[in-house]
């Protein structure tokens, strides 16, 4: 099972105010999970940089992870940047 990080920005149209984003995270959420079962998600971070969301999910098929990424987009009028990740420790094992 792999590891993938994925930064999202949302549009300025996606939402009209700050309260629609918990209607909008529960119907990506849901979405997600019924659509993308081999998408497992670890954790998600608000950021106050270029990227307004990090996800971190893990999953062993890579293509449950770009079509994760594509409802994100669809549903949030979002961009997304999609990233494999190796834990540190293990990266450094490989050296």
């Amino acid at each position: 099972m792999a590891t993938y990080v994925i930064l999202s920005k949302f549009s300025s149209s996606a939402l009209r105010e700050p309260k629609d984003l918990k209607r909008l995270a529960q119907t990506v959420s849901d979405t997600i999970e019924n659509e993308c079962p081999a998408v497992t998600w670890k954790d998600s971070y608000a950021t106050m940089g270029r990227f307004d969301v990090v996800d971190v999910v893990d999953s062993g098929d890579p293509q449950q992870v770009g079509k994760a990424a594509m409802i994100i987009r669809s549903y949030g009028h979002a961009t997304t940047e999609t990233l494999p990740a190796t834990p540190w420790q293990q990266f450094l094992s490989s050296l």
